[in-house]
């Protein structure tokens, strides 16, 4: 990937809405959404939406395509793997597991009441 196409992914991701619009686009997957779904799911004017998109899809991070009367919006995977590999490429002297999450969790992970890790990281502030 060029510098010019980092530099350009990263200032898209950047801003509020489009991290927003494009962390949606990657939970949904290849299916994508549709334009209205997008709005409605996030509260934002057509207008905006649009707007926010087709900077995404400037910096290649979002493709749009027509399915019927709609236009469905998916997160450019490619162009994704590309820009994580070129952050983590030279990442911690070759060693780029050092920079990629070891574990994925559910955002809303709530402890087992018999976790005492758990326990001790929520009593300790950490969690």
């Amino acid at each position: 990937m060029k510098k010019s196409a980092v530099v350009a992914a990263l200032g898209a991701l950047a801003q509020e809405t489009r991290l927003d619009i494009f962390r949606l686009l990657v939970q949904r997957g290849p299916e994508g959404l549709a334009a209205g779904e997008i709005a409605e799911r996030l509260h934002l004017p057509s207008a905006t939406l649009s707007f926010h998109l087709a900077q995404l899809k400037h910096a290649g991070l979002a493709t749009a395509r027509r399915e019927s009367r709609s236009i469905i919006y998916s997160a450019d995977f490619t162009t994704t793997a590309a820009l994580v590999s070129y952050l983590t490429e030279n990442c911690c002297r070759g060693r780029p597991d050092l920079c990629l999450p070891s574990v994925v969790r559910p955002r809303h992970h709530q402890p087992a009441h018999g976790d005492r890790a758990s326990r001790q990281r929520t009593a300790g502030g950490v969690n």
